[in-house]
């Protein structure tokens, strides 16, 4: 259940597709009727094409010589986790359909359909988009940054909330940073019951840290000058009895 929160610039379906390629350490493959989970063992090139890497006895490799080229005969799978504990981690599915051929002693996967599932819902990317797109600059980077904005700095957070509208905030228990892309930070809101998600726009986008630095920077000196949101006053004041 996401808050009404104004939203800003966000990625396109296909930036949003290959950042979570890119950031991604496992994925699952679906052939042949089976399931199997690699972890550390793909790489993405410039077009956004899957490389795996599998042991030369693998099942899926014999599969891959047997299978009938340009049939869909594998479904790949990605999870985007937010690096920071939240509920509901998973931020986003990608799924890619296609075929692997060998190449070079491993599996090159050509896909063919390529479906993003977030919050908002489940969306076909075009191939040829998907292909032109790039991952946001800051997609490989995030999980550093947002468990470091979270471990050591909670009270800029918290600061943060200051730019969150009240209502936005009613009932909050918890409030962490569960994104961050080139054009946003996003900050997610845990009630007892439900929760929501507020994003929070850069003035600029930020194409590298060090820009992003300085967008988080604005957002707090804006958030110097707002108030206090009443919400999250008397959510303290019940805390601190």
């Amino acid at each position: 259940m996401g808050d009404s929160q104004s939203w800003a610039a966000v990625p396109a379906a296909a930036e949003r597709a290959r950042s979570v390629l890119a950031a991604s350490w496992s994925c699952a493959v679906t052939a042949d009727g089976g399931r199997e989970e690699f972890v550390g063992a793909h790489t993405v090139d410039e077009d956004g094409r899957v490389i795996l890497h599998v042991p030369d006895d693998s099942a899926l490799l014999t599969a891959a010589i047997c299978a009938p080229r340009g049939e869909p005969s594998a479904v790949l799978e990605f999870a985007d986790v937010a690096p920071v504990p939240v509920r509901t981690r998973i931020r986003a599915r990608l799924w890619l359909a296609g075929w692997f051929t060998p190449e070079d002693g491993h599996l090159a996967f050509h896909t063919t359909r390529v479906v993003l599932r977030e919050p908002a819902g489940a969306v076909v990317v075009a191939l040829d988009e998907f292909v032109a797109a790039a991952p946001d600059p800051l997609a490989t980077a995030e999980a550093h940054l947002l468990t470091h904005l979270a471990d050591a700095h909670p009270d800029a957070v918290e600061r943060l909330t200051r730019l969150v509208r009240p209502d936005s905030l009613h009932g909050a228990v918890r409030v962490q940073p569960l994104a961050v892309d080139r054009h946003g930070l996003t900050l997610r809101v845990e009630r007892a019951r439900a929760h929501g998600d507020v994003r929070l726009a850069f003035h600029a986008p930020a194409d590298d840290v060090g820009q992003l630095t300085e967008r988080i920077h604005v957002l707090l000196t804006q958030a110097a000058a707002a108030a206090c949101p009443r919400a999250l006053q008397r959510q303290r004041t019940d805390g601190d009895g």
